[in-house]
């Protein structure tokens, strides 16, 4: 099974707010793709990263221009920041 998002948020340089289903949350970074192949439509309508939804079908953050992000890569982000905060702290 592969990790569903539940809610999700723009936030300030294509960054996003994600939780997850199983309840794993945080911060992902896409500036690394922001301006780059499709995701250049970020760049030249930079308002519609902020159009951020989450498909109700798959669990994937999606924009208008039919932009998607798959969720594994974006969990893959969250969890290991999550896990670097919690050997830390």
């Amino acid at each position: 099974m592969y990790p569903r998002i539940v809610k999700v948020q723009a936030r300030p340089n294509f960054k996003l707010l994600v939780t997850f289903a199983d309840g794993v949350a945080g911060e992902a970074d896409l500036s690394d793709v922001a301006g780059r192949g499709v995701f250049r439509r970020w760049a030249d309508h930079p308002d519609e990263f902020g159009e951020v939804a989450v498909d109700p079908v798959t669990g994937a953050p999606i924009w208008p221009g039919g932009l998607d992000v798959a969720p594994d890569r974006l969990y893959a982000e969250v969890a290991e920041a999550a896990a670097r905060s919690s050997e830390s702290g």
